[in-house]
């Protein structure tokens, strides 16, 4: 890692960020980034809220949060995993929580409609994940707030840190199983429509029952979501999604969110449920803390084991369908220009990247998302628009996000423009 990512500053005393405050409790901070690509046709928005704390002031936080003083056992070296900064809000009441998490999450529709240059009136989908929703008719309501007309389809994707990504995927793939079991759909109905895709996570909020110290050092909050429009801005050429269930529970994980838990025995453990006519909700099965806790999870070590193995196999499958197209489209000469990798941790991603090496695949993986902490399904999203201004017109992009339960999804596109 390099000596800037080190020693990156807080996001909130960054330059172009814009700064607000939500007046509930003592105040909750809050801050985002615009950031639009007119050449590709692409913009979004990303950000966080609640006080930022760095490793040193994140102890406080732990001691007065578990009770006692963290053992140095259990103190990870944070600037190591990549991350120097998390943001957390004070523990509030589910009223407040949830007058806090609607606002924030329609700030970020309606501005990252905006930088697309549309009117939020004009959106016709959403598409969100999301680790814990704070009520089951969340996206609903932060639509409605942001001004989205209530005809617009909404999609509520819960596959933890892998819901941005699975988003995307059901956006712009019309073969995935979820969208071939449903009546409608999703990717043949948004092809040429005004999408928005991303990841809303309120994991302070969640997290705040927790009493493991590695998931309350790493997690925090964070927003990051993209507008496109299927088939013209942003086009699907190779892609997988595969489900591996952690029957050890290596990172378990409350689901605060409709489940039938009924898959166990084989087949999928993806729950597809239609509540209306124009809300979609992806659901997928955790394995959750016996104890009651929102997650328990084993350390850096058991996430490597818990990722990598099967995360490096599905990239590899990508990536080899990925050159089927190019050799079928006679394009043998082009490349990806990047790939977009969710940041769970730093040495999960570098370890990736050394095992494609060895295989002979070597993508450009930057680590985008050292201010935030790991923010589950938004961490894609914020690492895809921090990349944004790089990109250009016919530029093949990776795009690999994994998460519990476990879930993977990786897809290649092409962004035109």
């Amino acid at each position: 890692m390099t000596t800037e990512t080190k020693n990156a500053a807080s996001f909130f005393d960054q330059a172009d960020v814009e700064k607000g405050k939500i007046e509930v409790g003592d105040g909750i901070p809050f801050g985002m980034t615009r950031v639009t690509n007119r050449q590709v046709g692409i913009g979004g928005v990303f950000g966080t809220w609640g006080k930022s704390y760095d490793n040193l002031t994140l102890q406080g936080l732990l001691e007065n949060r578990l009770g006692h003083p963290v053992p140095p056992s259990e103190r990870l070296n944070l600037s190591e995993l990549g991350f120097v900064n998390r943001h957390h809000i004070e523990k509030l009441s589910m009223e407040q929580n949830t007058q806090v998490e609607v606002e924030i999450g329609a700030r970020f529709l309606r501005e990252a409609a905006r930088a697309c240059g549309w009117d939020p009136s004009e959106v016709d989908a959403v598409l969100i994940g999301m680790s814990a929703p704070i009520s089951e008719d969340y996206l609903d309501r932060i639509a409605r707030a942001a001004g989205i007309p209530d005809s617009a389809l909404k999609v509520a994707v819960h596959k933890a840190c892998d819901g941005s990504v699975s988003s995307l995927h059901l956006a712009l793939n019309p073969d995935l199983p979820e969208n071939t079991h449903l009546t409608q759909n999703i990717a043949e109905s948004l092809r040429g429509k005004k999408v928005l895709v991303g990841g809303i996570e309120g994991l302070s909020r969640f997290i705040i029952t927790s009493h493991d110290a590695n998931a309350m050092q790493l997690f925090g909050n964070a927003a990051g979501v993209i507008g496109v429009i299927p088939g013209q801005t942003m086009k699907f050429l190779a892609g997988k999604s595969v489900e591996a269930y952690d029957q050890e529970g290596v990172l378990q994980v409350q689901m605060n969110y409709p489940h039938s838990s009924m898959n166990l025995g084989g087949g999928t453990n993806i729950d597809v449920t239609q509540t209306n006519v124009n809300n979609i909700r992806i659901a997928g099965l955790m394995h959750e803390p016996q104890d009651g806790s929102s997650i328990v999870m084993a350390g850096p070590m058991g996430m490597v084991k818990l990722f990598v193995r099967t995360g490096v196999q599905v990239v590899k499958d990508v990536y080899r369908s990925y050159q089927s197209y190019l050799e079928q489209k006679g394009m043998e000469g082009k490349s990806l220009a990047v790939a977009i990798v969710h940041h769970a941790n730093y040495k999960i991603n570098k370890l990736k990247e050394k095992h494609l090496q060895n295989d002979g695949i070597f993508l450009k993986m930057p680590w985008l998302v050292s201010e935030f902490g790991n923010v589950s399904a938004a961490s894609n999203m914020i690492a895809f628009l921090r990349q944004l201004p790089q990109m250009k017109p016919g530029d093949h992009i990776l795009i690999d996000g994994f998460g519990a339960g476990t879930y993977y999804d990786t897809l290649a596109v092409e962004l035109s423009g």
